[in-house]
């Protein structure tokens, strides 16, 4: 559907290497996006999505290993355009390790406001005023959009810096029960460009 192009972010260096790894093994050729949700996400990096069988349930599959967190917000937030690492939820993994492989870019909404001023206030109460949402976030999420529940949560690693067109595209195509296209969105070659 067209090109994406990553800059990792040398604040996670565990997340940047590994990805970097991957990469030049060639482990995301040939792999999904199999989770795709419109005005929030899309997702890849299963392994077991390479020749999956057409509506296969997939986002469980990894390398067999995870990655401890480098969650460094406010450096880095889900804001359009994020990279970051998928991971299992808190109730099994309170460690927020990420998934060794699997990865997902923010779309999000445009924010409102409101909403991000009862974020921003819901935040500041909950921290006893320690941690206030720094202006730049706010501007950028009621500018740009994005996830801003996410912020804090897992690792943004990188960001997109060419080819948010292509995520548009993906992250409206038809989808099934499960958030997995209908008609299979593929990662065709991930290289790395110097």
């Amino acid at each position: 559907m067209g090109n994406i192009v990553v800059e990792l972010y040398n604040e996670t260096p565990k997340h940047r290497d590994n990805f970097v790894k991957l990469v030049k093994d060639g482990f995301y050729n040939g792999l999904l996006f199999h989770r795709v949700i419109a005005n929030f996400m899309i997702q890849g990096g299963d392994p077991d999505s390479r020749n999956a069988e057409h509506k296969k349930r997939l986002g469980e599959g990894g390398p067999g290993y995870t990655i401890p967190a480098e969650i460094d917000y406010p450096l880095h937030w889900h804001k359009r355009g994020a990279l970051a690492a998928a991971r299992e939820g808190d109730d099994v993994n309170p460690e927020r390790r990420s998934s060794g492989s699997q990865f997902y870019i923010v779309w999000g909404k445009v924010q409102s406001k409101a909403a991000m001023e009862a974020m921003k206030q819901s935040m500041y109460e909950a921290t006893d005023g320690e941690f206030e949402v720094p202006d730049e976030i706010m501007e950028s999420y009621e500018t740009n959009g994005g996830t801003p529940h996410l912020d804090g949560e897992y690792t943004v690693f990188g960001e997109v810096v060419e080819g948010l067109k292509t995520v548009k595209a993906i992250q409206w195509v038809r989808t099934d029960k499960y958030d997995r296209p209908v008609k299979d969105v593929k990662i065709l070659k991930a290289e790395i460009v110097e």
